[in-house]
């Protein structure tokens, strides 16, 4: 009974999924106010109005949504509305979700996640070689010395790039450098099994690889300077490079699979081509244009000062600028600026100190942990990717510890000094435990590098804003000189470490004791120095340049 008085009750809704848009409309018009939602009904149906709304031209073929969308035309018209003013996406005549999930997100957002994505394929091909170059070593007959020389190839090329990436980012924009980088760096990781046998080959591979990931940093900068408010900056932030520990994780998770039941060459042709495929999506991501919509931002109209976001002094130029305006460009950097200031001074030695324990660390654990801990090579790459994956969960920590703090009022400075303290001296302190003989075991040792590495990704709350802080225009260009000089440990420290190895015979006197001090001296050069403070560099360089003129 209770079942036939239901049916009864919804005869309608039986039959409006099988009606047109016109007969649908009139049937849910007859029902009670208290019928109109359906159990059946998807959130987020689209509804496409017609230019008689009222705003005409591109307004009125703007998509809207509503969860009801009859009682909203309901209560604005008031009577009666033609049929004809919406209709229904229909499959199978049932309501369809938007596809893809993210097709509503402002475009400023699903450019930084497509930004994320590319960084997750960067460090997928930075850490595969470390894997595979156990396998390569044994296949050829590396020492130590080879094998460092071979993996530290690929800071040549990335300390390289830093400073074009910069200013090419800020003169073309950083969206048509990121995507030229991914593709520089995806066609070299592919073709590395090819010259794997030559050495020249192969360190030149290495080093275009390293060409290309390193005009990244600088391009993803320039894209969260130009699209992201002060108040969202740290999270932007970490999203893009949280998707580096991101690439760890998975780049160490499914390269020793791979190369076990495919050969060490395939795990170079699979990681070149997710890049290949990620240039190619890119291109249905919408470019950020002034005026597109209220989600994006005005890159005409904001001004830095009002809301956060960049002025704009920051042009968005084509690529088919002029080697005369390149150039021109070029010289108006107010490169000496730059220098005169304490805070890039302490924002270049940070950069330094962060990287020598980063990259000789992400070079060189899983060899540590099979050397030392007498792991095999998927035992090794497992642990390795505790590291990684632990720094994924401090950036979820660190991103809104430090906005709520900058959001509550705490000086920004303030913030920035606090997160990288914990960045440098959190390892300094576990890598001081792990490299005492202290007799602990194994799992101890994994979970005291674990812990400390983890914490270093405070840095992205701290060091790696810091550029945006100081400079909207330039930060780009601020990031490409700390990142060139950051970019030394990577072909002078993995390569030591290589020696030191060989040399010592000691992991402790090799990767550890060096990290440490830059650890130290970092933290003390940043705390004394550091600063978040807005700097003009341009009005500096011109009060500069009339001083010297009187």
């Amino acid at each position: 009974m209770a079942m036939a008085a239901s049916s009864a009750l919804q005869p309608e809704r039986c039959l409006l999924p099988l009606a047109g848009p016109r007969r649908r409309h009139q049937a849910l018009r007859m029902l009670p106010p208290r019928l109109l939602v359906l159990p059946h009904r998807r959130r987020g149906a689209v509804r496409r109005f017609s230019s008689r709304d009222g705003g005409g031209g591109p307004a009125g073929a703007l998509e809207k949504r509503s969860v009801v969308p009859e009682v909203a035309a309901e209560k604005k018209g008031g009577g009666d509305a033609p049929a004809e003013e919406f209709e229904e996406e229909e499959v199978d005549g049932a309501l369809e979700l938007r596809w893809p999930p993210w097709e509503g997100l402002p475009e400023r957002y699903r450019l930084i996640g497509a930004t994320s994505l590319a960084f997750v394929i960067c460090n997928m091909d930075k850490v595969n070689l470390s894997v595979a170059i156990i396998p390569m070593s044994h296949q050829y007959g590396w020492s130590s010395s080879t094998a460092g020389l071979v993996q530290s190839s690929f800071f040549w090329g990335y300390a390289l790039s830093q400073l074009p990436g910069g200013w090419l980012a800020k003169l073309i924009g950083g969206r048509t450098v990121l995507k030229a980088g991914v593709l520089v760096w995806s066609l070299a990781t592919a073709v590395i099994p090819v010259v794997a046998g030559f050495m020249p080959g192969l360190v030149l591979s290495r080093i275009l690889v390293g060409i290309g990931e390193g005009v990244s940093p600088s391009a993803a900068t320039d894209l969260i300077a130009r699209t992201i408010p002060l108040q969202e900056r740290s999270r932007a932030v970490s999203v893009v490079f949280g998707g580096l520990a991101f690439g760890s994780v998975l780049g160490l998770l499914f390269a020793p699979p791979i190369i076990q039941n495919l050969g060490w060459e395939s795990v170079f042709y699979i990681f070149g081509l997710l890049g290949i495929i990620w240039c190619l999506v890119f291109e249905s991501v919408q470019e950020l244009q002034p005026g597109d919509n209220e989600d994006i931002l005005n890159l005409e109209n904001t001004s830095a000062g009002s809301n956060g976001h960049i002025s704009s002094s920051v042009p968005s130029k084509s690529s088919d600028s002029s080697l005369e305006e390149m150039t021109d460009s070029l010289k108006d950097v107010p490169w000496g600026e730059f220098f005169k200031s304490k805070a890039v001074w302490a924002m270049i030695y940070t950069h330094f100190c962060g990287s020598w324990g980063h990259y000789t660390c992400l070079s060189w654990l899983p060899t540590f942990f099979s050397e030392e801990l007498n792991l095999n090579l998927t035992d090794a790459a497992w642990v390795s990717i505790l590291p990684p994956l632990g720094s994924m969960v401090i950036t979820s920590i660190a991103a809104p510890f430090a906005d709520n703090l900058i959001s509550s009022g705490v000086d920004t400075t303030k913030v920035r000094k606090i997160c990288q303290a914990i960045a440098f001296l959190s390892p300094a302190a576990f890598m001081m435990l792990s490299s005492v003989d202290l007799g602990l075991p194994p799992w101890v040792v994994v979970a005291f590098l674990t812990g400390g590495i983890s914490l270093s990704n405070f840095a992205l709350s701290g060091l790696y804003c810091t550029h945006q802080d100081i400079s909207r225009e330039y930060a780009s260009i601020l990031l490409g000189i700390t990142n060139t000089v950051g970019a030394v440990p990577g072909i002078v420290g993995v390569a030591l470490v290589g020696y030191l190895v060989d040399t010592t015979h000691s992991w402790s006197m090799s990767l550890f004791a060096p990290s440490i001090f830059f650890y130290l001296t970092g933290t003390a050069v940043w705390l004394t120095f550091a600063s978040s403070e807005p700097q003009d560099f341009n009005k500096l360089a011109s009060e500069s340049l009339r001083e010297s003129n009187q």
